[in-house]
């Protein structure tokens, strides 16, 4: 059975690709890279709400909640492309998770 998920997961499967043939690092250290990039995406949806809300008057209103959703994105494709660093069965486990916390927390259990 196809996952919605596919396409996404395929496009990840080919950004995994293309880092890996970009990096003259050791595996070890790319993997421990590519799990650092995650603090340094959420750290941008922070900067885009602190943006979007006008929270630094001296900088008033810099993002739009666009911007927000667009970091958002990034953090998602960025732990999709750390997940599959780590396992090639990342969309598997992805779903697998998922299904789980869909049990744990949705009264039908349904993903």
């Amino acid at each position: 059975m196809k996952h919605t998920l596919d396409p996404a997961w395929d496009t990840v499967d080919r950004l995994h690709a293309w880092l890996e043939a970009e990096s003259d690092r050791a595996r070890e250290q790319e993997t421990l890279l590519r799990m650092l990039k995650l603090s340094e995406e959420v750290g941008e949806v922070a900067r885009a709400i602190i943006g979007a809300t006008g929270q630094n008057p001296r900088k008033g209103t810099t993002h739009s909640w666009q911007d927000v959703e667009s970091e958002l994105c990034d953090v998602i494709i960025t732990a999709m492309v750390a997940l599959r660093t780590l396992t090639p069965d990342a969309s598997e486990v992805f779903a697998a998770h998922l299904r789980g916390i869909a049990e744990r927390s949705l009264s039908d259990g349904a993903v």
